[in-house]
C-alpha cells in the first residue's frame, strides 16, 4: 500500500527513498536481478502515482517536480528508475486512452504496484526504422486485430502482467494496445545481458498470429499514433533527465574527492556550474519554454554524462576499476545514453564530439 504521507519533491521521505534505492543498487549486476524489492519500495511510498492525474487515481505532479523526482531517483539507482520509465509510460498510455473499460480495469493495481506493465513501442519511433516493412504488423481481422512480429526492446517482460505494445498495418496506420503478457501466440523472449541496466530485463517480445480483441486498443489505427497523448516522452526530457540523475551522482562523488585532494577542485566546480545549468533547463523545458531545445538538452546530458562518470572513476583510481565500485558502474551506464532512444540529429551530434568536429 502507498505510504501515508504523500511524498514531495522537497519532502525527506524522498531522500529516506533513495537513500534505500541506493544501497540496493549494488545488487544488480545481471539480467537474474530483478529489483522486485526496490519496486515494493516505491509502491509503498507512492512513487507509481507521481505521474498520473489526480482524476485517474495518482498525485498529478507538475511536469517540473517529475524531473525533479526522478533526478533524484536516478542518482540512486539509474537501474530502478529506467523500469519505473517504462512503467509509467504504459500508466500514462492507459490514462490517456478514451478505452474507459481498460482504464477502470487496470490502472487501480498498476498505481499501487499490485500489477506491472511495461512498453513495447521503440519500433515505432527511433528502432528497427532502417527496416522497409514494420517490426510488428497488425492485420484487421473480426473483432479485432491479429499481430505478427516483434517488439526488440521490451523492459521487464517477464515480470509484466500486461503489455503496451506499437503495431503497424499495411498501410502505414499505427496502433497501441494494452494486452495480456501471458496471451496465445505471445513469447517473451529472455532478456539480454546488457552493458549495464541488466537487470531492467530487456528484451524481445515476439508475436506470432496473436489475435488482440477490438476491446485492447488504446489507440488507433491512425497515423503517427505515438504523437498523440500523454506517453513516455522517448528520446525527449525523460531519457535527459535519467542522464543528467547520473551526472548527479557521479558529481556528488567528485564533491566527496575534492576535500582529500585539491587538484579535483577546479573541474568539479567546472562541473557544477554545467550540471546546474542543464538542471535549470530540463525544469524550464518541462515547463513548456520555447526556448529550451529538448533536443539540444539531450546531446548535452549525453556529453556530460559520459565526462563526469570517467572524471569520477579518475578521480577513484584502481579502486574505481574493481568490479563493485560504484564508479565502474556509473561509466557503463553513461553508454546507455548513446543507445537509448536516440534521435539521429542526437546520434549525430554525440559522434561530432568525439570526433572533435564543429558542430
Amino acid at each position: 500500500m502507498p505510504s501515508n504521507e504523500i511524498i514531495t519533491p522537497d519532502s525527506p521521505q524522498l531522500g529516506e527513498l533513495c537513500a534505500q534505492l541506493n544501497e540496493l543498487a549494488k545488487f544488480l549486476p545481471t539480467a537474474q536481478d530483478w529489483p522486485h524489492e526496490q519496486l515494493q519500495i516505491c509502491a509503498r511510498m507512492g512513487v507509481f502515482r507521481w505521474f498520473v492525474a489526480q482524476e485517474d487515481g495518482g498525485y498529478g505532479w507538475s511536469p517540473e517536480d517529475v524531473v525533479r523526482g526522478y533526478l533524484e531517483l536516478s542518482a540512486a539507482c539509474l537501474t530502478t528508475t529506467f523500469i519505473i520509465t517504462q512503467r509509467t509510460g504504459a500508466c500514462r498510455r492507459i490514462a490517456s486512452s478514451d478505452n474507459n473499460g481498460l482504464k477502470r480495469m487496470l490502472l487501480p493495481d498498476l498505481l499501487t504496484g499490485e500489477t506491472f506493465a511495461t512498453v513495447g513501442i521503440s519500433h515505432l519511433t527511433t528502432s528497427r526504422q532502417h527496416l522497409g516493412k514494420p517490426a510488428l504488423l497488425a492485420t484487421e481481422v473480426e473483432d479485432g486485430y491479429v499481430l505478427d512480429g516483434m517488439s526488440p526492446w521490451v523492459t521487464g517482460a517477464k515480470s509484466a502482467d500486461t503489455l503496451v505494445v506499437g503495431a503497424a498495418m499495411e498501410d502505414g496506420r499505427q496502433l497501441l494496445m494494452a494486452i495480456p503478457a501471458r496471451g496465445i501466440g505471445i513469447e517473451i523472449g529472455e532478456p539480454a545481458e546488457l552493458v549495464a541496466l541488466s537487470a531492467s530485463q530487456t528484451g524481445p517480445v515476439s508475436f506470432d498470429q496473436a489475435f488482440c480483441p477490438a476491446e485492447w486498443v488504446l489507440s488507433g489505427p491512425s497515423e503517427n499514433v505515438m504523437k498523440k497523448g500523454k506517453g513516455a516522452n522517448t528520446g525527449g526530457l525523460e531519457t535527459s533527465t535519467l542522464a543528467v540523475g547520473l551526472s548527479t551522482a557521479a558529481y556528488r562523488y567528485l564533491v566527496e574527492q575534492q576535500v582529500k585532494r585539491s587538484e579535483f577542485a577546479q573541474p568539479t566546480q567546472h562541473f557544477e556550474v554545467e550540471l546546474e545549468q542543464l538542471k535549470q533547463d530540463l525544469l524550464a523545458a518541462a515547463g513548456g519554454d520555447p526556448e529550451c531545445d529538448p533536443l539540444q538538452i539531450r546531446s548535452r546530458a549525453n556529453s556530460l554524462v559520459l565526462r563526469i562518470t570517467q572524471a569520477a572513476l579518475s578521480s577513484a583510481k584502481g579502486a574505481g576499476y574493481i568490479e563493485g565500485h560504484p564508479v565502474g558502474r556509473w561509466c557503463r551506464e553513461a553508454l546507455f545514453f548513446l543507445v537509448w532512444s536516440c534521435p539521429s540529429n542526437v546520434l549525430s551530434a554525440n559522434l561530432c564530439e568525439l570526433a572533435r568536429i564543429e558542430g
